[in-house]
């Protein structure tokens, strides 16, 4: 939910919208991760090995031949989850978000960054959702209702995805001729997809559980918690990016340090986040959600530390296992985090221990890391064991 936005939607909604809006937003985020399949991390890297523009056409339009293929099925399957978990009253709007945010699969972000591009980034991605929230604003107090926002998300993401098209892609068709080739590209990226999707399973699924299984009393809190929590990620997901590609680069003596700065400087982060979450959280959020909903100690120090074990996952996952061909490793780790995580979540919220559902994201951030965090230190040892040979 944009930061802008928050105050507005919490005011025009009440508690049961509020959820249910973070709800739907949250299997939005879902269905695009489904949509985007692996080409965030596998496309990237085709992009940047492509030798010609024309050949980073092609990479780009083979990405949104897959990825319509897969929007025709995996659209209207997440609007009607939205559906059934709204609260009643809300159901529309829900499924507005979750259409809304799942056509953020189609996006072109990951090509400017393995282009090395990263104004792309943000005159096509990040720009477009700007000014549609900015937009958003006005309309959402002048009809008090959420539909504005939905409404101008989706249609900043066709005409970005239009411009993008027309510039870096001309006379390249969409929709697959051949449906055997698109769905060979999408088994060739089949363990990517996993990892994506089983990580973003139990990272998206506390606010739809919640609201599914506990009152809107309880249900709202977590939402706003929540809330608080993406905009955090934002500077996980930074620092990663930033760290990457200074961590692989090729013909360094180095690079062990480099692996190991990085550790560090996400382990602090880490630490960072949960601190800035629990004290700044709670008398922060009632301005975020105006009063509908406000984040209480416990709900921030849960989901402070499931950042705080994302952040030092982060490094050993992106800079070390997956350029090391550790995907299948990576995929069984993530999907039996996603298992415990969402077991303790269900449990927690038939139960009607509201924060037992933001432990259960953290037990399963937890999980990721104490399973990934032996092997990827085999792999950084190998990287030192090279770099004593090469010296």
């Amino acid at each position: 939910m944009p930061f802008l936005l928050m105050p507005i939607i919490g005011l025009l909604v009440g508690p049961e919208g509020w959820s249910s809006a973070i709800a739907g937003q949250s299997i939005g985020t879902i269905a695009s991760v489904l949509v985007l399949w692996g080409w965030n991390v596998d496309g990237t890297v085709q992009i940047a090995q492509a030798a010609t523009e024309d050949a980073r056409a092609e990479v780009y339009a083979r990405s949104m031949r897959t990825r319509l293929l897969l929007s025709v099925v995996v659209l209207p399957a997440a609007v009607v989850v939205a559906a059934l978990v709204a609260r009643p009253g809300f159901v529309d709007e829900a499924a507005a978000m979750t259409l809304a945010y799942g056509l953020l699969g189609l996006s072109p972000a990951w090509y400017g960054i393995g282009a090395g591009r990263p104004l792309l980034l943000g005159l096509y991605d990040t720009l477009p959702r700007f000014a549609a929230t900015v937009a958003s604003a006005p309309l959402l107090l002048a009809t008090r209702s959420l539909w504005p926002f939905p409404l101008l998300m989706a249609a900043s993401t066709a005409v970005a995805l239009g411009l993008f098209q027309r510039r870096f892609a001309p006379g390249r068709p969409w929709f697959p001729r051949r449906v055997g080739q698109a769905l060979a590209d999408l088994a060739g990226q089949r363990h990517t997809a996993g990892i994506n999707l089983a990580g973003q399973v139990y990272a998206q699924t506390p606010t739809p559980i919640a609201t599914a299984t506990l009152p809107a009393l309880a249900s709202g809190p977590l939402a706003t918690t929540d809330a608080l929590y993406r905009l955090g990620l934002f500077s996980a997901v930074a620092l990663g990016n930033a760290f990457q590609g200074w961590t692989l680069e090729p013909g360094v003596a180095d690079r062990r340090r480099r692996h190991l700065a990085a550790i560090a400087a996400h382990a602090a982060l880490g630490v960072a986040g949960v601190v800035v979450l629990v004290v700044l959280g709670p008398p922060i959020s009632p301005l975020l959600s105006a009063d509908a909903a406000p984040a209480t100690a416990t709900l921030c120090l849960a989901y402070g530390l499931a950042f705080a074990f994302l952040s030092a996952a982060t490094p050993l996952i992106r800079n070390l296992l997956i350029p090391a061909g550790r995907q299948p490793l990576v995929l069984r780790a993530t999907v039996a985090a996603a298992l415990l995580g969402l077991g303790v979540m269900l449990g927690s919220g038939l139960a009607g221990w509201v924060e037992g559902v933001a432990f259960g994201m953290a037990a399963s951030e937890l999980a990721m890391l104490l399973m990934l965090t032996p092997p990827a230190l085999r792999v950084l040892r190998s990287i030192g064991a090279e770099s004593g040979r090469e010296s």
